[in-house]
Parts: structure tokens; C-alpha cells; sequence
């Protein structure tokens, strides 16, 4: 078997996906897209594609060595995007091609379903309470919300109240045994984040989120000293090489990386297992389509250390297009009781509608980060 085309769609609301095709007529599906950069990543997918075009796909750990290496500059968001719906596709032909799931080529699923959780919200939470009651009635247990609006280095404690009342309703609405996790999205810096990891710390959350950007991970150490709450980061971070750092420091409690961010399921595997070692638990990130989604159940399926998978479904960015659209059989992911089951149809699982991928991609989309501004002109974190 060897690989003839790499084909790249951009498709509503924000993603982009991978089509290989073979000579022998079985093809993968992957995702490969960095939010507001996706014609930036099928470039660089293109880029790789010189390399492929008529290599044996079943070669996936030869490939990413090469795709990644061969390279003199390496890493970073781009490139570990591109490599990574490449990879996702990979091992997708070769469960297809062996007619095994590929968790059944990982070793064997360890777990028949994971717990996931819903978003809330949107991008200045507001109504939390509400919405959470509405995930709840949908079946979820736990669900994520962003902490605040936009948030100067040095702020206002009236923006700390409004944190904690969003929190406050929701525990009263929904009881102390809801799930919730709160991002603070990178908005928040250091001076404030140790506040409002204190503040929040009574309402025993499951995780505080990105409580400062990953560039400043050594503020961590001090704001671990004011929370008791498990503190959870990772999806600005490409490669086990970016995590080494954050899991040695010993102060995240859970790392969150992205399957179609950092290096696909052959990279992402690695940086659990590195965690694992840690006693450090894993929560991929998986606000993407449904490529994406079913690349992070394979891992799910075999990463001990897992617990609980993001999924977009209702997402407030998937304004055009929701996750189950571009699938044959959009019961392929069968929630229940706040779970996802692991998929077990051959590959990542999932059948793509490529009529209906053509036809969107023909739309196509140029999402993009809002910029916001705080009320002295200054950019504020998004």
C-alpha cells in the first residue's frame, strides 16, 4: 500500500480536515488546525505531503520521526498541527486496513467509556447557572465555563465577585457533586490569579485551567501554594519536549494536551505516559470537530491516567456547523449518563460525510481570535 494524495478541506464553523488516499483504495481522515490559523496549517500539511506521496502509510512512528526531525526548525503550533491530523489519518488507514479500532492496535482499550464534559457560557460567561441546569438536562455531570471577561494585570476585586457568584450559582442550581471546571483562558496574570484561585477554592472544583499562560509556568509554584484546587494546563503546549518542563516543575496536577495540536495520537500517547509517570492525570483538549474527537476516545481508551474528555457539541463557536454534522452516522458517539462510549468501528471510528465535507469546504470559513480591549486601550488577553 502506499499513500497518493493528501487532500485539505476548510470547513465551517472553524476547522480543517485531512483526506489520505491510497493506491489500494482504503484512505484516513484527520484534523489538522490551529484555531483562527487553519489555511496556515493545510499549507504546512502540504509542505509535508513532498515527503509522503508514495510512502507506506502503516510506517506512522517512521513518518512522524521524519516529518518532525528532518526539519531544522521544529515545533510550535504549525508544524505540530500539521503532523498531527497527518498522524491521526495514519493510523486511521491502518485500522481500516486491519479492520480494527485503532485502540486495538495501542494495545487494547483499558476502559469502555469516559466521562466528558459540556462548555457553558461563551466567551464572557454569563447566565451560568441557567446553562448549567440545561447541560445537565442533556445528560452532562460536569460542564466548563471561562472565569472571567477581560482582565488587567491588576484589576478590580469586583471582577473576583463576579467569579465567584457565576461559581456560587451554579453550585446551588446544580448541588456539591456537579463537575465544574473553571478557564481562566489565559486572561489572568499572575497578581490576580493567585487571588481567585484562593476565592474559588471553597466550591471544590474539578480543575482551575490555564490559571496563567503556559510561558509564565513559574508563577504556578505560588498559586499552588494559595489553592487546594487541582490546577490543569497544556493546550499551548506542542510536544513532550514542551511538557517535560511543566511535569519536572511538579505544580499542574493535569495536563490538557490537544491530539490535533501536539503531534496526533503517536505524540500525544508519549506526553501522557510521560504524566503517568508524574501520577499527573490527563484531560485532552478537544474543542474541534468530530475528526478530533474521535482521535482523543483512541487515546481515552488506552491512557490510564485519563478522566475526562472536552467535546464541542453545543459549543458556542459551532454557530454554522456542530460536531455531528459532517458524519454518516451522527450516533457513531453514543453519550450517556454524563459518558462517552470508546468507538470500535475500524480506524478513529467515525465515517465522514465527503459530499458534505466538499460542499462546506466550498464555503469554507476565516475564523479568527476576537481582539479585545480593555477600557485604557490596551490589548486584553482573549
Amino acid at each position: 500500500m502506499k499513500i497518493t494524495a493528501l487532500k485539505t478541506f476548510i470547513v465551517p464553523p472553524r476547522w480543517c480536515f485531512l483526506k489520505i488516499e491510497t493506491d489500494e483504495g482504503v484512505s484516513g481522515w484527520g484534523e489538522p488546525v490551529l484555531e483562527g490559523r487553519a489555511a496556515t496549517v493545510a499549507a504546512a500539511v502540504e509542505e509535508l505531503s513532498d515527503y509522503l506521496i508514495g510512502k507506506d502509510p502503516f510506517l506512522i512512528e517512521d513518518h512522524w520521526t521524519v516529518l518532525y526531525r528532518s526539519g531544522f526548525y521544529r515545533g510550535g503550533g504549525i508544524h505540530m498541527s500539521a503532523l498531527a491530523g497527518i498522524d491521526q489519518a495514519l493510523w486511521d488507514i491502518k485500522g481500516k486496513a486491519f479492520g480494527v479500532p485503532v485502540h486495538q492496535l495501542l494495545g487494547g482499550r483499558l476502559r469502555e467509556k469516559i466521562r466528558v464534559y459540556s462548555w457553558i457560557g461563551g466567551d464572557r460567561p454569563g447566565d451560568t447557572a441557567n446553562a448549567a441546569r440545561e447541560a445537565a438536562s442533556r445528560g452532562f455531570s460536569a460542564i466548563k465555563m471561562n472565569a472571567t471577561e477581560e482582565l488587567q494585570i491588576v484589576d478590580s476585586h469586583a471582577k473576583v465577585d463576579e467569579v465567584i457568584a457565576r461559581v456560587q450559582a451554579i453550585r446551588d442550581a446544580l448541588g456539591p457533586h456537579f463537575g465544574i471546571g473553571v478557564d481562566f483562558h489565559g486572561r489572568v496574570h499572575r497578581p490576580m490569579a493567585k487571588i481567585i484561585a484562593k476565592e474559588l477554592d471553597p466550591f471544590d472544583l474539578m480543575f482551575i485551567e490555564e490559571p496563567v499562560l503556559s510561558e509564565h509556568s513559574e508563577a504556578l509554584k505560588e498559586i499552588a501554594n494559595h489553592t487546594a484546587t487541582p490546577i490543569a494546563l497544556g493546550e499551548r503546549l506542542y510536544s513532550r519536549w514542551d511538557f517535560k518542563r511543566v511535569l519536572s516543575e511538579g505544580y499542574v496536577d493535569i495536563i490538557q494536551p490537544d491530539p490535533s495540536h501536539a503531534g496526533g495520537i503517536t505524540e500525544c500517547r508519549k506526553i501522557a505516559a510521560m504524566a503517568e509517570a508524574y501520577d499527573v492525570a490527563v484531560a485532552f483538549h478537544c474543542p474541534l470537530g468530530p475528526i478530533a474527537l474521535a482521535a482523543n476516545l483512541q487515546l481515552d481508551a488506552v491512557c490510564y491516567n485519563a478522566f475526562i474528555q472536552e467535546q464541542s457539541l453545543g459549543i458556542h463557536y459551532n454557530q454554522t456547523n456542530d460536531l455531528l454534522d459532517y458524519l454518516v452516522d451522527p450516533n457513531v458517539f453514543d453519550y450517556g449518563d454524563g459518558f462517552v462510549k470508546m468507538p470500535e468501528a475500524p480506524g478513529l471510528g467515525v465515517e465522514i460525510n465527503e459530499d458534505y465535507v466538499t460542499e462546506q469546504a466550498a464555503i469554507g470559513h476565516r475564523w479568527r481570535n476576537p481582539v479585545w480591549r480593555h477600557a485604557d486601550g490596551t490589548f486584553a488577553e482573549w
